[in-house]
């Protein structure tokens, strides 16, 4: 199946908090969208796998996704390691993506920017030919996708791209809201975490705000590039 648009993260959720409005509003425009979880987020300190999974559901619902897959690489223990390296370049090469959406670069979690660099390189590998790869038994051409974005999450980094997404911001709360388990719950006797507090919505939003002033816009999500961008007019920058 041929995606525009695959998005990976280490955990579910890691690409609804950081992309979400992004993702919103490619698929309200007709934009095939898949999402790769590296990890089941098992070692989360609020919920378990088992919800994590029924959340992912209730998000790729609403994402309107094609394919959405969890490779259960081990949450806080995967290596950018050959065998990891294989499977997402076979996920690639099957689906073809125009973009894919990737995690922060460096974070606060070790886990996003190790994925961050797994995906970056299997991506870049995906584009040899001497690599062989099969996926459902069948054998692969070598593919690149034409841009990987890194979306920036709890860290603040220098954004390289800004997507205006005032369209769909408000939107993004509710959909990041899939994942209860995670955030505010007045009844919730599990531990308190930096995400769990009522005021993380209003973060979340602080957040787009902030990036939607840098364009003029009410909000926007960004992303840092593995690679120098081009354009052939200079008149449609922002």
């Amino acid at each position: 199946m041929k995606l525009d648009i695959l998005a990976f993260g280490a955990h579910p959720d890691d690409v609804e908090l950081s992309a979400g409005a992004t993702l919103l509003k490619y698929a309200e425009e007709g934009k095939s969208i898949g999402i790769i979880d590296l990890t089941e987020g098992e070692l989360g300190t609020r919920g378990n796998s088992i919800k994590r999974y029924e959340e992912a559901k209730a998000a790729s619902a609403m994402l309107r996704l094609k394919i959405r897959k969890n490779l259960n690489l081990g949450d806080g223990f995967f290596e950018v390691s050959k065998e990891n390296k294989i499977k997402i370049i076979e996920l690639v090469r099957y689906h073809k993506p125009e973009l894919v959406l990737a995690n922060s670069i460096s974070d606060r979690h070790p886990d996003h920017g190790r994925a961050a660099k797994l995906v970056s390189e299997a991506c870049y590998l995906a584009g040899l030919k001497k690599i062989n790869t099969q996926y459902e038994n069948a054998s692969q051409e070598s593919f690149r996708p034409r841009l990987l974005l890194h979306y920036i999450q709890d860290y603040y980094l220098t954004p390289d791209v800004i997507l205006d997404v005032s369209s769909h911001g408000d939107q993004k709360i509710d959909l990041i809201k899939c994942y209860k388990s995670q955030f505010y719950d007045v009844h919730s006797k599990e531990p308190k975490t930096p995400i769990s507090g009522e005021e993380f919505f209003s973060y979340v939003e602080g957040r787009m705000l902030s990036y939607g002033r840098e364009l003029g816009v009410k909000y926007g999500e960004a992303f840092n590039l593995s690679r120098t961008m081009g354009t052939k007019d200079l008149f449609t920058l922002k």
